[in-house]
């Protein structure tokens, strides 16, 4: 009984370890101020960065990217209210995608976001698809992204 009684006083030790292992295969891990990216999306963060900004591209396995974004204190993305398309999450909190053009490249979907994210900052978010699913696959990584402050606010 004794033998039993001192394995037992390990248990929570062992149940807390278990957590932690899982909840470090949840998500990939943030780079400089860059998000925590779901695992189960394959992607992984290209950094940049200085004392003024965050430069973070997520890329698939094929080096392609999915989606950027840049943390700055200002950004030179000014969303337009006749711009709107989806409405969506990110880290929990309500925000609008809105539609964008590429030059020369008509059937490329952009979408693009903004952000505050505390700490005075922006992020701007923006992604190219080249068909609807991708759209939608893209759409759906973003959402789940984790930023360090946690402190989103909704966009204009």
């Amino acid at each position: 009984m004794k033998s039993w009684g001192k394995s037992h006083r390990a248990l929570p030790w062992l149940c807390f370890l278990l957590v932690l292992s899982a909840n470090a295969q949840e998500a990939a891990p943030a780079q400089g101020n860059c998000p925590m990216l779901p695992a189960d999306t394959g992607l992984r963060w290209e950094y940049r960065g200085n004392a003024d900004s965050d430069f973070c591209r997520a890329l698939r396995a094929d080096g392609s990217e999915a989606f950027g974004l840049y943390i700055a204190s200002k950004s030179p993305f000014e969303p337009k209210r006749s711009d709107r398309a989806e409405a969506a999450t990110i880290d929990g909190k309500p925000i609008h995608w809105y539609r964008g053009e590429l030059a020369g490249k008509p059937n490329v979907q952009v979408r693009e976001t903004l952000l505050e994210v505390g700490n005075g900052k922006m992020a701007h978010i923006w992604m190219q698809a080249s068909s609807p699913e991708q759209l939608k696959e893209v759409l759906g990584q973003t959402e789940g992204l984790r930023f360090p402050s946690t402190r989103l606010s909704v966009n204009k």
